[in-house]
């Protein structure tokens, strides 16, 4: 534990990660929950059949008496605490985004997500890497690692376990040792970047970092899986943060270390800056803006000064896969001119007057998905008053889904063995009728083509979506002709059916380069279907539209939309509520949110 000399009021940050296995997990659900709300603390508490990864912040005393509490728990024996003062986070951007202004508990799958496929295995914990204290970390890199082995020397490789963003502010620097930064967006990316370059591991000395050291403990049991020449894999102990504890003048981390709560990065005594704005390439390494990548969505590097004349970012990642935002021209003064920022770089500069008042020179291009049993002229037509109030920033793209559904109707009779006249008279549906469509659909449907009429089997099902299951690959491979004859879009709208099949598409974003690719996503009244996503998992800019409670959603309950939301990356969602239903709201306040999310991709 840090040496915290302030009084117990005074504000603090706790990380902590266990890998134990976990009796009753609900149970532990419990625990946690019912000792946070008694001493007021909030962050993020996520819960594993195979262990727990724990950041909440409070006030000292508090967190003192939770660590006592949990250090009285034989699951915890052994167990790093890492409390740090800070200061109090307020009601901002930074601390809602990060989770700071609430406690979220959450069962989950794995701990941290690692690998992108939902089917994939992760490694063996009881494979991990040789942990190594602060001062054990800090002299194989100062012997260049000759001390490895004496009989078997090798040569030492240092890897960065972190993220792009990350490590863009902060890493470790020895000239004797060589370092390896897979500039990855996301930790669910680590596990490709050690299969493509594993001939870069193999034979050496691996000495891996992370911020705290859960994410070294499974990816270093995956570099040691791959067998003979992985053996020699080592991992910083209570990683960067417990290092700068024992070496406050920096050691050999250079930079600022990026914590995921409302700190956003911790130095050392070390003043040197080793990050530099996106556009005018300035020393700077502050993201308390939170500006994004418009396409991806990771954090960038933008100065103040760059903020205050750019509103559009494309970072490092997205550029080199020929990412760009048009240069859009400023009006000031009445006369036109253009404004550039960086050579290397495609930016779109401040709006101008007419920008401002709703007009661009450039309309988002969205592709609309109906929901079960419509068509794309109806569903056109439900959003006629959308496709209105974003007529100067969208164009909405209506597509038929690919599986054509039969004609159902309701007997008037309650025997439904009795056909009314009306439908004697003919079996065949009026000319006025309208195919209706569908992106999935039920296994157990069956009717004898579109001539028929379908006896509807009772009721109206509230729950029909939970039968309809089938028939996702010939949407997905519709999908991808839509995009080769009417693309590109920049960005996909799903209304019920519609929203789980663009949720679908969604999770599989790598696998669809080139094919299907889009820098947003719009959810409407949405629901998961077959995902097998771990929360916050998808990392894709996404607005999610639903009736709460009092909405009266008879199809799709509000909770249902939430466990859809809840698949996609927190920082990068938008959530609108609602008291509709099943619609999609299109009077103030609800119109200007969705132009605000819109406004980000222009």
């Amino acid at each position: 534990m840090a040496d915290n000399k302030s009084t117990p009021d005074h504000y603090g940050v706790l990380l902590y990660y266990k890998y134990t296995l976990i009796p009753d997990v609900n149970e532990l659900f419990n625990l946690y929950n019912t000792n946070c709300n008694s001493l007021s603390l909030l962050g993020r508490v996520r819960l594993s059949p195979n262990g727990v990864n724990v950041t909440i912040g409070g006030k000292l005393a508090s967190l003192e008496k939770h660590i006592a509490t949990m250090k009285s728990n034989p699951l915890f024996e052994g167990t790093d605490f890492k409390l740090a003062t800070c200061h109090q986070p307020s009601m901002d951007k930074v601390a809602e985004e990060c989770g700071f202004t609430s406690l979220s508990i959450r069962i989950v799958k794995e701990l941290v997500t690692f690998g992108s496929h939902p089917l994939s295995k992760p490694p063996e914990i009881s494979n991990v890497g040789q942990h190594l204290s602060a001062a054990e970390f800090h002299s194989m890199l100062q012997n260049g690692g000759n001390l490895v082995e004496e009989n078997n020397p090798q040569k030492l490789i240092l890897l960065d376990a972190r993220n792009l963003y990350e490590t863009r502010i902060g890493k470790f620097y020895t000239p004797t040792v060589e370092t390896l930064d897979p500039a990855i967006r996301q930790y669910s990316d680590l596990p490709s970047w050690i299969d493509n370059n594993s001939e870069k591991l193999k034979g050496k000395c691996v000495l891996m970092y992370c911020t705290g050291g859960i994410r070294c403990e499974m990816a270093s049991a995956y570099v040691r899986s791959k067998g003979p020449g992985f053996e020699n894999v080592f991992q910083l102990y209570g990683g960067i943060q417990r290092y700068l504890e024992q070496y406050p003048d920096g050691g050999f981390f250079k930079g600022k270390n990026f914590v995921f709560d409302h700190r956003v990065s911790v130095g050392s005594l070390d003043t040197n800056i080793l990050g530099s704005c996106l556009l005018c390439k300035t020393a700077y390494d502050d993201y308390s803006s939170r500006s994004r990548c418009s396409y991806c969505r990771m954090l960038v590097l933008v100065c103040d000064n760059c903020r205050e004349r750019v509103y559009e970012y494309v970072c490092e990642l997205c550029h080199d896969n020929g990412k760009r935002v048009p240069l859009l021209l400023s009006v000031e003064n009445e006369e036109l001119h253009e404004t550039t920022i960086s050579p290397d770089l495609e930016v779109c500069v401040t709006m101008n007057a007419s920008q401002k008042n709703g007009a661009t020179s450039r309309k988002l291009r969205i592709l609309c998905l109906h929901g079960f049993r419509q068509n794309a002229s109806g569903f056109k037509g439900r959003l006629a008053s959308l496709a209105k109030k974003l007529k100067n920033i969208a164009e909405l793209v209506f597509i038929n889904g690919p599986h054509e559904l039969p004609f159902i109707y309701q007997p008037r009779d309650e025997n439904l063995n009795h056909i009314s006249v009306c439908a004697e008279q003919s079996s065949q549906p009026p000319k006025s009728c309208s195919k209706k469509f569908a992106w999935l659909v039920d296994p157990n449907i069956s009717w004898k083509g579109d001539a028929d009429w379908k006896v509807a089997d009772g009721p109206f099902d509230s729950l029909q979506y939970q039968q309809q299951t089938q028939g996702f690959d010939e949407s997905l491979g519709y999908l991808k002709k839509v995009y080769l004859q009417e693309g590109p879009f920049d960005g996909i709208l799903g209304f019920s059916q519609g929203a789980a099949m663009a949720a679908s598409v969604c999770g599989l974003q790598q696998k669809l380069k080139g094919e299907i690719e889009f820098r947003f996503v719009i959810l409407c009244s949405g629901f998961a279907v077959n995902m097998g996503y771990e929360k916050g998992s998808i990392n894709c800019p996404s607005l999610h539209v639903f009736g709460n409670e009092k909405g009266d959603d008879r199809q799709i309950t509000s909770q249902t939309s939430r466990d859809l939301e809840s698949l996609f990356e927190e920082g990068s969602r938008v959530t609108i509520e609602h008291e509709f239903g099943h619609i999609i709201p299109t009077r103030s306040p609800y119109i200007d949110q969705i132009k605000s999310f819109l406004h980000r991709f222009l």
